[in-house]
């Protein structure tokens, strides 16, 4: 068994089901009243305290920092820049789309991620790769529920914003292969979400003197924080350095059934019977994109 490869897969997998909390979030923070812009401002924010708050438990316990260059350094702002706008992406299309939308087309990074493997590095892709990518991208529309009758009409500028979404994920995937690589995963995610912030605060200028942190929104802007940026991005920068992009992308559509699961539980959402074999068929697609890796040893 190819315990590396497995045990980075996990870690994308959870990385994904993480992320799967903020379309459910992000929703009850908008019936609080809040704006979007508000959210991105907050996940950024509370993204970075939780990585100042880790990294100044791990300098109590005597850990060194790694020193960073001027380029390490702006190639890692770069990165937390990509993954706002991608956020702010997602975040204005479910002002505009349903959930199940839009979260099926940020779901396109699927198949991306395999097409930037192919492209950049190129390296086809596993025969289980490919088949796995189709089985997800078929279990995404079931499940999604977008064939629902009460999807209606769509925007065309929420459809633009969703897949354009879904190219900044893929991008953050494949650069969070690539940049500080080898870095602490914290002293690494926090200058990540130190770029996040920057174009989080832009959108947002009033943001503290707005007075929404006195108004509540620091308890959605922690959860957000918490699972939509400190986790993932701490996972994939510990994982996707160890995978192709396009397993990478595979194992974090762990996203979707984890987002159906979170919002039948806290927003009671119906789940219908295609939706439930949505959900199976991705778990199958990620169970068939392992299957290369089980039986085997490593050399």
């Amino acid at each position: 068994m190819e315990k590396n490869t497995l045990r980075y897969s996990g870690i994308v997998f959870l990385a994904g089901a993480s992320y799967g909390a903020q379309a459910t979030t992000v929703k009850i923070t908008y019936a609080a009243g809040f704006t979007w812009t508000q959210v991105v401002a907050s996940q950024a924010l509370f993204a970075a305290l939780l990585f100042a708050v880790a990294l100044l438990v791990q300098r109590a316990r005597g850990k060194r920092l790694v020193p960073l260059s001027l380029k390490q350094t702006i190639a890692l702002l770069a990165l937390g820049l990509n993954t706002c706008i991608g956020t702010v992406l997602y975040n204005y299309a479910l002002t505009l789309l349903p959930v199940s939308v839009a979260i099926t087309l940020l779901f396109q990074f699927t198949w991306m991620g395999i097409v930037v493997q192919l492209v950049v590095m190129r390296r086809r892709p596993r025969a289980a790769e490919a088949a796995a990518a189709a089985v997800i991208l078929g279990g995404t529309l079931m499940a999604s529920g977008m064939f629902s009758e009460s999807v209606g009409a769509l925007d065309p500028v929420g459809i633009a914003c969703g897949l354009l979404s879904a190219v900044s994920c893929t991008f953050f995937m494949f650069f969070s292969s690539r940049v500080g690589r080898g870095m602490p995963s914290v002293q690494r995610g926090l200058v990540v979400c130190l770029g996040a912030c920057a174009l989080g605060f832009a959108l947002c200028p009033d943001y503290f003197a707005s007075g929404v942190l006195q108004d509540g929104i620091w308890k959605f802007g922690l959860v957000l924080g918490l699972c939509a940026l400190f986790v993932p991005v701490a996972l994939f920068g510990i994982a996707t350095p160890h995978l192709t992009p396009g397993l990478a992308a595979i194992m974090a559509s762990s996203e979707l059934p984890c987002g159906i699961a979170l919002s039948a539980l806290v927003l009671g959402e119906p789940v219908e019977g295609l939706q439930v074999a949505g959900v199976v068929a991705i778990l199958a697609g990620i169970v068939i994109s392992q299957l290369p890796h089980l039986g085997r040893r490593s050399p």
